[in-house]
């Protein structure tokens, strides 16, 4: 794996722990003020099961990403990269079609990027 896709992949790393963060534990907080507009006021109370979940699934992503850095086999490491940033991608897809725009440049364009880092082996 590249530097380039190392940086980037850290990048995309550091946006799921910083979801993961928001979505667990400042949901009735943080949450409120990005999904502001997309959720009413009084729904962050009773979803916080819900988010705190959703926040669960994104450190399962941040999780496999670090571990594609420990894999000492290179192309192992690529492909486990890869299909961790894949499934960020669709996921960011299906956030943007389901839930805000913003989901898509926030999580699906930083996932193909990285992809493509790797693939292009910058």
């Amino acid at each position: 794996m590249g530097t380039l896709a190392v940086i980037i992949i850290s990048i995309v790393i550091v946006i799921h722990l910083y979801i993961v963060w928001m979505e667990m534990f400042a949901w009735e907080t943080l949450g409120r003020k990005v999904f502001k507009g997309a959720l009413p006021d009084e729904l962050f109370r009773p979803t916080k099961g819900l988010a705190a979940n959703q926040g669960l699934y994104n450190g399962f992503l941040a999780a496999g990403l670090i571990w594609s850095f420990l894999i000492t086999d290179p192309v192992w490491s690529d492909h486990v990269a890869v299909f961790f940033l894949g499934c960020i991608a669709v996921a960011g897809i299906y956030g943007a079609i389901s839930a805000s725009r913003k989901i898509l440049f926030v999580q699906t364009l930083p996932a193909l990027t990285g992809m493509l880092a790797i693939l292009l082996k910058s």
